[in-house]
């Protein structure tokens, strides 16, 4: 068995900040677990035609660690030699066990015993950051299993298999389906895509940066000041998305249909694109190509009237009775981002799992410790999504929290830490309240930021700099600090 300080679990941009901010505080006795056979995360992992992030390249990367970026929304490629540069100028592929799969983790006394796929590993604390976005869902459609074709989902892209020429579904439409659709539509013979809900879609201010543009942008003050200028730039959608429905559909919503009549001239299209809630309340899209891919003579867009009944050997059989011939079935249809957000079981002080805890809905006090569990850290955990700016501000902000709390254990001779119950319920209950009247539950849709319990579990109800500013007010009378195994505790000793 292996013993370390600290376990991070998930190599991606979550486990590459909790490793920084470790570094940072001299911190190294510390693995990186990775159930794939590389490094990286999302950018790694995601291969699919079309790829690319949707938040400026300059601010969706990490604040410590400037790259010299080509475009203003990098595609999957540079993000995966931006990905590469941050694992090895922080010396983390030394630091990670690759092909190394969580069965189970375990708190036992006084430290977690985590359980892989290649053996056992013994740690004080465990980061989880095996990231919302990793546990692909494909529906259980009739008949999926017994398709004769090739089928994958685009978290899982065969870059193997040539689609040129081939007939191909598209099975959802929202973020990946965007990006593949006018990617791989001049390619194939055929497409169908397969829409439930369709999705706001705004344009998308794309340019490559000139050789002066980008040698400014190694200036460091430069560069701070054009992250600053985006950052509060979208910060401002807060205000529609919360705060103001009015200016939200004066200003984003009106400007998306404006997108729509000018790409859509076909008005049967147009009434399939166009949604009946509020942007906002699903993923908004940033795309200048899909409308236009969409109302090519190759491509029939099947809406809620002619959805999936049934998957054949040979293709699928729409609700109205069509039969579809295709070659190749790609399921564009998300991931169990919420109350599936760790994949792996969790069992905590006294034995009590996180899926009973997490019943009726996932909750985490700064989205990150739960009462029970201590030593336990979750990176993108329940709501800490955010609709409007970088992703990876947010988990910048989470480790402001969690060094704090390993602060805590070690200044004090500790053993562990652990967040109280009423300040965990006090946090949820005021989450929830903040929730109502926002965009994202209030909308008028279904969207995978509720959990099966209809509660938002995926977002944060207010301003980015809110929640930094939460998560580095760390606050000791809020949580219970052990100074024996936890099993033999009678009365937590809090420090004054």
């Amino acid at each position: 068995m292996q013993v370390h300080n600290v376990v991070i679990i998930g190599s991606g941009f979550g486990g590459q900040c909790a490793a920084k901010a470790l570094l940072d505080r001299g911190i190294d006795d510390f693995v990186i677990l990775e159930r794939r056979p590389f490094l990286g995360g999302t950018w790694k992992q995601n291969r699919y035609p079309g790829a690319a992030v949707d938040v400026q390249s300059p601010l969706y990367s990490i604040a410590s660690e400037p790259f010299e970026w080509s475009r203003m929304f990098a595609e999957r490629e540079e993000l995966e030699r931006y990905t590469d540069h941050v694992l090895e100028s922080n010396g983390l592929p030394a630091r990670t066990h690759v092909d190394t799969d969580v069965r189970k983790i375990e708190w036992v006394g006084d430290h977690w015993l985590i359980s892989t796929s290649r053996g056992d590993y013994a740690a004080t604390f465990v980061v989880n950051a095996s990231g919302p976005l990793s546990t692909p869902v494909i529906p259980p459609f009739p008949g999926r299993e017994g398709f004769g074709g090739k089928q994958f989902h685009t978290n899982d892209w065969d870059t193997e298999y040539d689609h040129a020429g081939k007939r191909v579904a598209i099975v959802g439409s929202g973020a990946s389906a965007a990006q593949v659709i006018p990617a791989i539509q001049p390619e194939v013979e055929q497409l169908h895509v397969f829409q439930r809900t369709p999705h706001w879609v705004m344009p998308r201010h794309d340019r490559e940066f000139t050789a002066l543009q980008r040698k400014l942008l190694r200036i460091e003050p430069i560069r701070r000041a054009v992250r600053a200028g985006i950052y509060w730039t979208l910060e401002t959608r807060v205000v529609g998305f919360k705060y103001s429905r009015t200016m939200l559909k004066a200003v984003a919503q009106r400007t998306a249909l404006k997108h729509i009549q000018s790409q859509v001239p076909d008005p049967e299209l147009r009434a399939k694109v166009t949604p009946d809630y509020t942007i906002g309340c699903k993923r908004v899209l940033l795309s200048n190509t899909l409308y236009p891919a969409l109302g090519k003579s190759n491509v029939t867009l099947h809406d809620k009237h002619d959805g999936i009944a049934e998957i054949t050997e040979t293709g699928i059989v729409t609700t109205t009775g069509e039969h579809v011939d295709v070659d190749l079935l790609v399921w564009s249809t998300g991931y169990d981002a919420t109350d599936g957000v760790i994949s792996y079981p969790v069992i905590g002080r006294d034995g009590r799992a996180l899926s009973e805890v997490w019943d009726p809905y996932p909750r985490a006090y700064l989205g990150t410790t739960v009462p029970g569990f201590p030593n336990l850290f979750v990176v993108t955990g329940p709501n800490t999504g955010i609709g409007h700016t970088s992703a990876i501000f947010l988990i910048e902000a989470q480790m402001e929290y969690i060094v704090r709390a390993v602060d805590a254990v070690k200044q004090s001779g500790a053993l562990a830490i652990e967040v109280t119950a009423d300040a965990e319920q006090a946090y949820t209950d005021k989450i929830h309240r903040e929730m109502d009247g926002t965009v994202w539950k209030d909308g008028g849709c279904h969207s995978w930021y509720q959990s099966k319990s209809g509660h938002v579990v995926a977002m944060f109800p207010g301003f980015s700099f809110t929640f930094r500013r939460w998560a580095k007010r760390f606050r000791p009378q809020e949580h219970h600090i052990h100074f024996a195994p936890t099993d033999a505790i009678t009365k937590d000793e809090v420090p004054a």
